[in-house]
């Protein structure tokens, strides 16, 4: 029977989903048009592009920095892009540009912290009474997807905390919509196997016989 932790991950897509907007041809285009505005210094147009971004932003983000820095690293990040977007020379990769602008304040602020907190492998709930099983689960869930690889954690944590979709995931990160799916499915296994490390040992164990 799966643990009640591996049920979240399962849970998570659903029950944190947020509303996707589908995502046709003609978008990629108004993204273009918004960053060329913005770049001639229309402050509507950024707007509309952080509406569009933030929540990449924050998963990027979420997934190399303690949660309590998140929300003032995702305005850092855009008020960096802001600053230097007459520098993006390709209007398209405008996403994958600021992917990377979040990986490096990420990195910066990890360099900046003497001594570094590391992220916990559990995470503690102070007041039980306010806070259910399911959100412990969850919590936990959190903590083993900062465990896995770089590459991994990053796309889980878009996909299954910020509810993107592996289509939405590629289009705002600039990775190709194989790697995606790659890194979705081999996270995912990597996932089970940190929540679930008694399955794991009994089917290594059953291959062995």
């Amino acid at each position: 029977m799966p643990s009640s932790a591996d049920a979240t991950v399962d849970l998570l897509a659903a029950a944190q989903m947020r509303p996707v907007t589908e995502r046709f041809a003609s978008d990629d285009s108004e993204d273009v048009a918004l960053v060329r505005a913005a770049r001639d210094g229309d402050r509507a147009a950024f707007g509309c592009l952080y509406q569009r971004y933030a929540r990449m932003v924050h998963g990027v983000l979420l997934a190399r920095v303690p949660a309590s820095a998140v929300d003032d690293l995702v305005q850092d990040v855009f008020i960096r892009a802001l600053r230097r977007l007459s520098a993006l020379r390709k209007s398209e990769c405008f996403g994958a540009w600021l992917a990377a602008i979040a990986r490096n304040l990420a990195n910066d602020f990890h360099r900046r912290s003497l001594p570094e907190e590391p992220m916990p492998e559990t995470v503690e709930i102070a007041d039980e009474t306010a806070n259910t099983d399911r959100q412990r689960d969850a919590a936990n869930v959190l903590a083993a997807l900062r465990s896995l690889p770089d590459v991994y954690r990053e796309t889980l944590i878009l996909r299954l905390v910020e509810g993107m979709t592996g289509p939405e995931i590629a289009e705002r990160t600039g990775l190709t919509h194989g790697s995606v799916r790659v890194n979705l499915h081999r996270g995912m296994q990597q996932l089970r196997a940190v929540l679930n490390p008694n399955v794991r040992s009994n089917e290594t164990e059953q291959e062995t016989l």
